[in-house]
């Protein structure tokens, strides 16, 4: 069985003004590295392999603060965890998303949700597949986490008072073939299982 605890990088100033960040590569701020000091320091006491990264630089240098802390290699950037594209959406907040994309409307260049899910799982399964019998930490975003979440759980979780927050953990597993959803930001939760090969549409 491999472990996977999928990070949400630290915060940045993006975050922070609510814009749609995507794949524009915003560094962290200073809360942003002090929440990675205190995932960090919550993943203590476990024992953790290795630190595999998304390459923006938000995840990147959390990655850092995280490897550095537990005393382990430099983290490996992996191409497919990168956030979610939103295309023309990116740099906008959310007011202005809604404004000129209302409901219907497609975003010239965004990732559906479906396609983020099969790109970061198809990722995933062979990270897992690499690392068999490993404990490792991989540092991403909250679009990534989210997609994986709603698909494990059937669109239960996040439910829409729950955000995937910056530097929070939730936990899965890989074994025979499937990865489960163990824990949803420290909650323990059912067996979900993602079938290594996901239908596509």
């Amino acid at each position: 069985m491999t472990f996977l605890a999928l990070v949400r990088h630290g915060q940045t100033d993006w975050n922070l003004a609510r814009r749609i960040q995507g794949n524009t590569d915003i560094p962290l701020n200073d809360t942003g590295r002090a929440q990675a000091v205190e995932t960090a320091a919550r993943l203590v006491g476990t024992r953790w392999d290795a630190v595999l990264t998304s390459p923006l630089s938000r995840a990147r240098e959390t990655a850092e603060i995280i490897a550095a802390a537990l005393g382990l290699p430099e983290p490996t950037s992996e191409a497919d965890l990168v956030e979610r594209r939103y295309g023309d959406a990116e740099g906008m907040d959310y007011q202005e998303l809604h404004e000129r994309f209302p409901a219907g409307i497609v975003v010239p260049g965004r990732e559906t949700h479906r396609e983020v899910q099969l790109r970061v799982h198809a990722a995933l399964i062979g990270i897992a597949r690499q690392h068999p019998g490993q404990s490792l930490i991989v540092v991403c975003h909250g679009g990534v986490i989210s997609s994986l979440v709603r698909h494990a759980t059937g669109g239960g979780r996040p439910r829409a008072d729950e955000r995937i927050a910056n530097g929070s953990v939730h936990s899965f597993s890989y074994t025979g073939g499937e990865l489960r959803l163990d824990e949803f930001n420290g909650e323990p939760v059912n067996q979900l299982a993602l079938q290594a090969a996901p239908e596509v549409p």
